[in-house]
């Protein structure tokens, strides 16, 4: 399990150095689509063990919601005007889980158990 753990976490740094890697080539495009800070911005359960995940923020906007895979291929896109994404469809791992709302983004780790 420790070393599993081990891949687990190495997977997600890389993932984030390409992220980030790929964020700073054009710094034109790149400041029209920055991450802006979110008022608020709650996900839980995290982790979870459930099917439901519930994300909340100041604003009852709908919120587009992607969901990638450590691997950085993409396992879910949807649009929510509720608190509650349903996440029955995922396996237990570690996700990368993106929230847009109007010009507000935020990146966050999601686990499901």
């Amino acid at each position: 399990m420790k070393k599993n753990y081990f891949y687990i976490t190495s997977l997600l740094f890389l993932f984030s150095l390409s992220i980030s890697a790929q964020e700073g080539k054009d710094s034109a495009l790149n400041s029209k689509f920055q991450e802006q800070p979110f008022e608020n911005l709650n996900i839980y359960p995290n982790p979870t063990g459930g099917d439901r995940v519930y994300i909340s923020s100041k604003s009852l906007a709908p919120k587009e919601i992607e969901i990638f895979d450590v691997l950085g291929k993409k396992v879910m896109q949807v649009t929510i005007n509720s608190k509650e994404l349903n996440v029955s469809s995922l396996t237990p791992g570690v996700y990368i889980i993106k929230i847009k709302e109007g010009d507000l983004r935020a990146t966050r780790k999601l686990i499901i158990k």
